[in-house]
């Protein structure tokens, strides 16, 4: 080696100006709902569901019926009425189950936009043409059992209100089974339908379609 050259030096290691940043770390999965936290939160809105069940049944049942609760204009009878609200009533009904299905991706494969509202009001217009039948019925009638048609009619009646109720009670819930709106949507449907069969179309099909 020629002594005016400089010994060979070792490379530096390069320095570091910044912090250290520190690898994020995933965060951790909610843990799932115990089962006995699932079945809590349908305890309460079934409960109540029920209640009114049997509350309008016994009410209707120890009611001295009037005969006449609820009229309008233009129509031959009382009965004719509380037939074609019925009828209004299951409509909507269908128009509920046809959207909920569409909700749920077994119709098409993208719900459009305007579903959810479409979903909701016609619920709630299908629970408002229903009103003035059960207050005829309850008021009116009562809870009737002298015929097979009559007992299912009154039962239906107390189903339909008593589902509808605890479905209302569990839109608000927290960890709700995965079926629970679906069941509960399908019995006040079940009810609705078998309401008119028992009634609208008994009453269509006896004394004829007319107003």
């Amino acid at each position: 080696m020629s002594p005016d050259m400089d010994p060979p030096t070792s490379p530096m290691p390069p320095r570091h100006t910044g912090s250290v940043q520190e690898p994020e770390m995933p965060a951790a999965p909610s843990p799932a709902p115990s089962p006995q936290a699932v079945s809590n939160s349908l305890v309460v809105p079934v409960l109540i569901g029920a209640a009114v069940a049997v509350a309008l049944g016994v009410y209707g049942r120890l009611h001295e019926p009037t005969g006449f609760a609820v009229n309008l204009a233009g129509f031959s009878s009382t009965g004719y009425v509380k037939a074609w609200l019925a009828t209004i009533a299951t409509l909507f009904g269908i128009v509920q189950l046809l959207s909920s299905l569409v909700m749920y991706g077994r119709l098409l494969a993208a719900a459009p936009p305007w579903i959810d509202s479409l979903h909701r009001w016609s619920g709630r217009l299908a629970v408002l043409a229903s009103v003035p039948v059960a207050m005829h019925c309850l008021y009116a009638l009562g809870f009737q059992a002298y015929s097979a048609r009559v007992l299912v009619h009154s039962l239906a009646g107390c189903l339909f209100y008593g589902a509808f109720t605890t479905k209302m009670l569990c839109l608000t819930r927290p960890n709700l089974p995965r079926g629970a709106l679906p069941v509960l949507g399908g019995l006040a449907f079940t009810g609705l339908v078998v309401l008119w069969l028992t009634s609208s179309l008994w009453l269509f099909s006896t004394k004829g379609l007319k107003f």
